[in-house]
């Protein structure tokens, strides 16, 4: 009988023993930082983002042929070849359009994408919505898919996590359907 009082003494320690330590392994988790854009608020400031590459290269031409001006806030930009372009010093600098540009036709290649029941057309990191007889660029949603990252996408680090950005929209790498693909889950605040 005595046996068996010290064998259920010592089963009641490890149970409370083992217990106590799941709980507190458990609670320790739950303070653990896990994600790094919080759900309520994707806005990353700029200061917290680090770039692989300090220093971006800028893609300049002297002579811009066939193209559209498009005045955009009071400012000429221009479009030509599917690219935008602003004009400083004697030569045309290659820009990532302003939200609120409109264009009449889609560039060459585009691909229509479906987000909550709204259309866009892609191009090279570019998102349009048709308005009436124009197409504008827009912030896509958060959630929206892509199968392939813009030709200057960079990867760059939050808090340690890595991500690839794309004129201030942050892309993390997701597989879907057996697919690789890129799904916008924040933004950069300049």
């Amino acid at each position: 009988m005595k046996n068996f009082v010290k064998i259920s003494c010592v089963l009641a320690f490890l149970f409370f023993f083992v217990n106590g330590q799941n709980v507190d392994a458990q609670s320790s988790r739950k303070n653990k930082k896990v994600l790094v854009i919080k759900k309520d608020n994707r806005r990353v400031p700029s200061k917290r983002v680090v770039y692989r590459k300090p220093v971006k290269k800028v893609v300049s031409i002297r002579i811009l042929p066939n193209r559209t001006t498009i005045v955009h806030r009071g400012i000429n930009y221009y479009y030509s070849g599917n690219r935008f372009y602003t004009y400083s010093g004697g030569r045309y600098i290659v820009i990532t359009p302003k939200i609120g540009f409109r264009i009449k036709t889609l560039p060459v290649g585009y691909v229509r994408l479906r987000h909550l029941n709204r259309d866009y057309f892609w191009y090279n990191g570019i998102f349009y919505i048709n308005v009436g007889n124009a197409y504008e660029v827009v912030e896509p949603e958060l959630g929206t898919v892509i199968y392939e990252l813009p030709h200057d996408a960079e990867r760059v680090e939050i808090d340690g996590y890595s991500y690839y950005e794309f004129s201030n929209v942050l892309y993390e790498k997701i597989q879907l359907n057996g697919e690789r693909a890129y799904e916008v889950v924040g933004f950069i605040e300049q």
